[in-house]
Formats: structure tokens, sequence, C-alpha cells
């Protein structure tokens, strides 16, 4: 399902739209839309969209909104450049947030902490970061006429 590259992790198009198909799976995923004025066309539906240039200033919004979350899956059009150092800022900012509220709550707090073996799960705080695979491109290709999955899809623009 989730292939490694290098430190982040790439999920297919097919498996993010099965769980998104999926009503108790959907609701622990957050899709996270970093294109810019190339949003045009389509989204991901129940996406959010922070386009890059927003996102630093956004990032304390993101933390608070999606902590409960799963899955956070961020992506722009092709998930080459974006999509990958967007959520290597999430992870980064979520890990320094972690590690903040470790130093207020003391050794206590600390000691609770390591005791948890699933090493990718501390380091972002009990979420998996990933980023799609393709991008919105390879998305709209597979998924854009799909109502269920794709907001505002103009086909026009993509032909």
């Amino acid at each position: 399902m989730i292939k490694r590259d290098g430190h982040l992790k790439f999920v297919k198009p097919a498996d993010l739209a099965n769980s998104l198909r999926q009503e108790q799976t959907a609701s622990r995923i957050t899709v996270i839309d970093v294109r810019d004025n190339d949003h045009v066309g389509g989204h991901i539906k129940g996406s959010q969209w922070v386009p890059l240039n927003q996102l630093d200033a956004r990032m304390p919004e993101l933390l608070r909104a999606n902590k409960d979350m799963e899955r956070v899956v961020f992506h722009c059009m092709l998930s080459q450049q974006r999509g990958p150092k967007a959520a290597l800022a999430y992870v980064r900012a979520k890990a320094y947030d972690t590690e903040k509220r470790q130093k207020e709550l003391g050794e206590e707090g600390k000691q609770e902490e390591e005791t948890n073996s699933d090493d990718q799960k501390v380091e972002s705080g009990g979420q998996e970061v990933c980023v799609l695979e393709g991008g919105f491109g390879g998305w709209q290709a597979l998924y854009g006429e799909d109502k269920m999955l794709t907001d505002g899809y103009v086909r026009d623009i993509w032909d």
C-alpha cells in the first residue's frame, strides 16, 4: 500500500481512493492539497486547500485541526516537489510540537512517550504522514469524473 522513498511515504491513488470510499476510514484521513493557481479544475473531495506559500502561516491551524487524524496525505500537481516539501514541513512541525509538550510535561511525560515501541508513530505524533503518488495529475486521470472522490472536475482543462 505505502512504499518508502527516503524518509517519505507515498500512497498509491487506488489505495487512497479505497480508503476514502469507506466511511470508517475516510473520517480518519485528511488530504491536504498544496497546489497554488494550478488548483483550478478539480480537487479530491473533502481535501483542504492550503497553497504552499501559505503553509508556514497556517501550520499551527493544520496541526490543531488534524491532531486526531490517523493519516494526513499531502499532494500537489505531480507530488514531486511541493507535496513532499509540505509533508516534511508538517512532520517537522509536529515533532517540534511534540518535543515542546514533552518538555512541558517534564521527565514523566518523556518516559511515557519512550515506552511506545513504534518509532514511526512517535516521530509523527501517532499519525501516518504521506504523499499521494503521482499527485493530482495522476489522481484526475483515474478518478477525475468520479463524483464520490473528486469535486469541481473540469474535463476540458485536463484534455
